[in-house]
């Protein structure tokens, strides 16, 4: 399973980036907000500079939802580099767009992915990937690890190749689960990363060997 790091923060890409496990960036709006990055001349430098950092799938979500106009940002966005994989949400004509994408050699991630008939229209009309949301599914209540293992189950039935790419990761142990159910790829915040390293007996056995590394 590959490891993406979901934010715009340079400094935890680069971080993520020197763990060396690092597969690719997811980013959107909110995000780019949160980091002061507004404005499209801003936001095309910082997905540009992302891409310096890693070599791998960067996603770039477009802001609108009119095929015509989603067509032409994803164009501009995909000519910033060539790891750009335009992120299109799950909307009729974000599935036209996809179409028009992948007949004309452009990536796309389709985001916002709640169900299993979402997931499967995408990977019909040729989305590299699709980003079911787990922790906001886990919000309303339902367990969002199923709909992974559901999609993946479909995805190996009929022979799609688009990647199942779970988002809106909460915890480490949903970088686990997802691993478990088939995700291809799993993209969350540093600190699910990083906590993945974590375990009380590994803190003991390590305090235990320097313990004694002390007295030889």
């Amino acid at each position: 399973m590959k490891f993406f790091i979901d934010t715009a923060n340079l400094a935890q890409i680069r971080e993520a980036a020197e763990l060396g496990v690092l597969d690719g960036v997811t980013t959107n709006p909110s995000l780019m907000a949160k980091e002061g990055i507004r404005g499209r001349e801003a936001i095309d430098q910082h997905y540009k500079t992302i891409c310096e950092i890693v070599d791998g799938d960067i996603s770039a979500e477009v802001l609108s939802i009119n095929k015509d106009e989603i067509i032409e940002e994803g164009k501009k966005l995909a000519a910033i580099h060539p790891n750009i994989v335009v992120k299109v949400p799950m909307v009729k004509d974000g599935i036209k767009a996809i179409r028009w994408f992948t007949d004309n050699g452009i990536r796309t991630n389709c985001t916002l992915i709640f169900s299993a008939g979402q997931a499967i229209l995408a990977a019909k009309a040729g989305a590299s990937y699709v980003s079911p949301f787990i922790g906001r599914i886990d919000d309303t209540g339902w367990d969002g690890m199923e709909l992974i293992g559901q999609i993946s189950n479909i995805f190996s039935i009929q022979g799609y190749k688009t990647e199942i790419l779970a988002a809106s990761i909460r915890t480490s142990n949903h970088i686990v689960r997802a691993a478990e159910l088939g995700a291809d790829v799993c993209t969350c915040p540093l600190e699910s990363i990083l906590g993945l390293l974590k375990h009380p007996l590994t803190d003991l056995g390590l305090a235990k060997f320097l313990e004694d590394a002390k007295k030889m």
